[in-house]
């Protein structure tokens, strides 16, 4: 899963799509309505729909666009940082470097540990060794 800001990105960038889409769509869509006493004008390149059509059209891209609005708005409300004061950004990023800090000086205390068993077990298999070639040594050599 991506992180908060990823998402707020793509977010962002899908609003800036649904507003582009939004205009093109009114562009290429609308009915000319002619001004005072000028004569109605039309243009070949726009497709004219239905009044009704093309107001549950301007009201579902208008909803699509006030849904991602809010998206974005829950998104901005759930970063670490928001509503939050510097001088507490500043006490969290302390205590967790002191965490972060702790957990390694626990990690180089385990490694110790495992440097020391992996040494025991060095001199365990090194014992073993000897002694069986001692047993072999002594019992004569085997056929």
């Amino acid at each position: 899963m991506t992180d908060r800001l990823t998402q707020l990105q793509d977010a962002i960038d899908q609003l800036a799509v649904q507003f582009y889409s939004a205009m093109h769509y009114l562009d290429t869509h609308h009915d000319f309505v002619p001004l005072d006493y000028e004569a109605k004008v039309s243009d070949p390149q726009v497709t004219v729909d239905d009044a009704a059509v093309f107001e549950a059209t301007k009201l579902e891209l208008a909803r699509d666009i006030m849904i991602k609005t809010r998206q974005i708005d829950l998104l901005i409300a759930s970063l670490p940082g928001a509503g939050v004061s510097e001088q507490d950004q500043l006490v969290r990023v302390r205590k967790l470097e002191k965490q972060l800090s702790d957990a390694e000086k626990e990690r180089q205390l385990w490694l110790a540990r495992r440097k020391e068993l992996l040494q025991k077990c060095d001199s365990v298999i090194v014992q073993l060794a000897q002694r069986k070639t001692e047993i072999e040594t002594a019992s004569g050599p085997a056929l």
